[in-house]
């Protein structure tokens, strides 16, 4: 078989990350989708890898924490703040390396760049395996700290390699997937914030991913998905129908930002799926194969537990609560503290040990405070 390849192409411009509903400013509560949290003592938007580096390595060399922030969707902050540096990437670039009818394709972006736009991108090129993952916020710099996935599909099955400044050496460098240790909502990048801080030892510059190509999705892994386009699971469909159905589901669960909308002013899903042993989940949970164990839903856990939508307003005068139309998100009503939103979520873990003897487990990022 001859296959047909292309070069590498000139990077091309797409929209920045940052989400245009929040104002500008300097305080988290302005540069997060939950709208929470206090000031940063400085803030550095950096234009390029060597700006980022730089001020990176200078936060390290004067002992100062530093923080690298992206869309701002997976981080909850306390409200004193942050006493350190803020590192923005500001770079919205994606750029096609190599595309062939045998290999696929393989694609970079900037870390900057709007994970959603680059959604777009990849499905408007045929290029397949994110297209479940539409309408996420943030950035594909924070795609493989948590190996972001939604409705079947995860990042570490398209990542190819991940650009990183090293904290420990000094130095740049590309990060192999296998390299990565990708697990359910986890990484090596994010392991290491244990040592390193809550940006971790790998600072991500950028991401390759490899795709396959065609108009069809991969095979739909997702139940409620699967329905929602009126299909079975493993079944492929068009990858714009894919996109479309995503879309439509995140929007109907508050989960696509929406300035008017306070069920959208939310760190997304606040815990994830435990992952267990099958004898562990309990009677009438939903069940998913993940590897050796499987994996049950939260939001099931959490409704069944007596936590329905909108519970948690009575404990915080109304400031916070569980979004009025999905369980697993905790919402900024108006006015809420870091101490709201975390009375809600303790309150949340705290009823679902009771009820089932399984410990939830945070997802987004909890600086200035513990759960």
């Amino acid at each position: 078989m001859t296959c047909e390849i292309s070069g590498v192409s000139e990077p091309i411009p797409v929209s920045p990350a940052r989400p245009s509903m929040r104002r500008s400013g300097e305080s988290f509560a302005d540069l997060t989708t939950i709208g929470v949290g206090g000031p940063a003592r400085a803030i550095v938007r950096a234009q390029s890898e060597e700006e980022i580096v730089a001020a990176v390595r200078e936060c390290d060399e004067s002992g100062e924490p530093v923080l690298l922030l992206g869309g701002g969707s997976n981080l909850l902050v306390a409200d004193e703040g942050f006493a350190g540096t803020v590192v923005i990437d500001t770079r919205a670039k994606i750029g096609v390396i190599e595309e062939s009818a045998c290999g696929g394709a393989l694609v970079r972006a900037s870390g900057g760049t709007s994970w959603d736009e680059f959604v777009r991108f990849a499905i408007s090129h045929s290029y397949r395996g994110i297209e479940a993952l539409s309408g996420i916020p943030g950035t594909v710099g924070a795609t493989p700290v948590q190996n972001v996935g939604a409705y079947g599909q995860e990042v570490s099955q398209t990542i190819s390699s991940v650009r990183v400044y090293d904290r420990l050496t000094k130095r740049r460098t590309d990060l192999a997937n296998a390299e990565l240790d990708f697990g359910y909502r986890t990484s090596a990048i994010k392991r290491s914030t244990a040592q390193w801080g809550a940006t971790g030892r790998w600072i991500v510059l950028g991401v390759t991913y490899q795709f396959g190509l065609g108009n069809l999705s991969e095979p739909i892994a997702y139940g409620q998905l699967a329905t929602h386009l009126g299909t079975e699971v493993g079944k492929r469909v068009p990858q714009v129908d894919a996109r479309e159905a995503v879309l439509d589901l995140r929007a109907s669960k508050g989960m696509v930002l929406d300035d008017d909308d306070r069920d959208t002013y939310s760190c997304g899903s606040f815990f994830t799926n435990p992952v267990l042993e099958a004898g562990q989940v309990p009677s009438g949970a939903p069940v998913y194969p993940y590897g050796e164990k499987v994996k049950t839903s939260a939001a099931w856990l959490i409704d069944h537990a007596g936590c329905t939508k909108g519970f948690g307003g009575e404990l915080t005068e109304g400031r916070a609560s569980l979004s009025t139309r999905h369980t697993l998100a905790i919402t900024n009503r108006g006015g809420a503290s870091c101490d709201d939103v975390l009375t809600v979520a303790r309150a949340v873990r705290d009823r679902v040990r009771e009820a089932w003897g399984i410990e939830l487990v945070n997802e987004p990022v909890i600086l200035g405070h513990t759960l």
